[in-house]
């Protein structure tokens, strides 16, 4: 489950709870109030080598540029303690990324976010002065994006834009410092177009301030008066009665001779070794049928052994930048842990994984040389690997 459909999850939770709650008789308000902090975007590698594609390149890195700067300003009705409209204006920030293909050329594309939302906004008084929020509503944004080609890298339209309509949720914490200052730390997740034809998650977590107007402060609770003491009634207790025993005979236990140690075997290690074409696809993390079959081979060869832990590490070759073949080599071997998991034969908690990048290639310096090619792609096939590790006794 992504992160996105558990924060749907947990506000939709949120709010549920507060509707079976009855509304107190607190008089209602208005605010207004702020909030800055930092835009998260997720910058789809895949669809972005596959236009490439579709114009004849290859992709050969992607550098990407996810976080930004990004703020709010918003204006609301309290309802009473536990409901409120709030309707805002938001800014998400600038995201973009450099995609370097062949033949030789770049594209440098870019987008930034920003727009309206009008939403329900749930407020769960945990403490005093603390409370949780969670809110749910639509927001419209507007994607302004920009588009740079250079050298064989052509585009039809170098500024394209887009206005939408989409959902937003979101969960928080509150806190009272008094009753005309709140303060917010928040977490939301926007659903909005990157002006390029694909659809991208932001998130967008700020720290702000609320300042109601209008406000009746609460009503002081009264303090219960304390009962009266009552002394308890002297009640005579009989004389007591102390008599002497003689205390018990020790007995004595004959204690048997201590069972020696058993000495265990030191720990055992096994490795094998696969094809990473024979899990996935080219550039892909998606575990193929043939991944699959291999993987429950492994795990029916494992049945009856004794391990202590399993360490899945995943390999990429030199091709693309460092930081590409790092995320991609650690989502293949999360996807092999997943799926060892799913068999429900092996603790998750005994599953590590490792992403090597291109750092440990079978294959020499000097086995592969040349431009990028066909040839020079399938020579360092070996590289493209899927290592597992097991440690522990038999």
């Amino acid at each position: 489950m992504t992160s996105v459909h558990k924060l749907s999850l947990l506000s939709l939770a949120v709010l549920a709870t507060l509707m079976a709650v009855p509304a107190d008789a607190q008089e209602s308000y208005y605010y207004g109030g702020f909030g800055i902090g930092q835009g998260r975007a997720r910058i789809d590698d895949a669809r972005i080598s596959e236009a490439l594609l579709e114009r004849g390149f290859t992709t050969n890195s992607i550098a990407r540029e996810e976080r930004s700067s990004a703020y709010k300003i918003f204006g609301g009705y309290q309802v009473n303690r536990y409901l409120g409209v709030e309707l805002g204006y938001f800014k998400l920030g600038t995201f973009g990324f450099t995609a370097d293909a062949s033949p030789a050329g770049t594209l440098n594309g870019g987008f930034r976010v920003k727009g309206f939302n009008l939403g329900v906004v749930g407020t769960l008084p945990i403490t005093e002065k603390f409370s949780a929020l969670g809110r749910v509503g639509i927001q419209r944004a507007t994607t302004l994006g920009t588009l740079t080609p250079t050298g064989s890298v052509t585009v039809s339209d170098t500024r394209p834009s887009q206005r939408e309509a989409n959902a937003k949720v979101g969960l928080g914490l509150q806190y009272e410092f008094n009753p005309s200052v709140l303060g917010r730390v928040e977490a939301e997740t926007f659903r909005v177009s990157d002006a390029m034809g694909n659809h991208t998650q932001v998130a967008m977590y700020t720290v702000g301030l609320v300042f109601p107007f209008g406000r009746s402060p609460a009503p002081a609770r009264r303090a219960a008066a304390a009962p009266a003491y009552e002394p308890p009634a002297f009640v005579a207790q009989a004389p007591m009665v102390i008599t002497e025993t003689a205390p018990p005979p020790v007995a004595v236990v004959a204690l048997e001779p201590a069972t020696p140690l058993v000495a265990f075997a030191p720990p055992q290690s096994r490795r094998v070794s696969y094809a990473a074409e024979s899990f996935f696809a080219f550039d892909r993390a998606e575990l193929q049928p043939a991944g699959k079959s291999a993987l429950d081979v492994f795990a029916s060869q494992l049945e009856g052994s004794s391990y202590d832990n399993i360490r899945v590490q995943g390999h990429a070759d030199r091709i693309g930048g460092a930081t590409y073949n790092q995320t991609l080599s650690l989502a293949r071997a999360d996807a092999v842990k997943a799926y060892l998991v799913s068999l429900g034969r092996f603790d998750a908690a005994r599953i590590t994984t490792e992403g090597r990048s291109e750092s440990e290639p079978v294959t020499l310096p000097d086995d592969c040389k040349g431009p990028m090619s066909t040839p020079v792609i399938a020579c360092l096939q070996p590289d493209r690997r899927v290592e597992i590790e097991v440690s522990g006794t038999r």
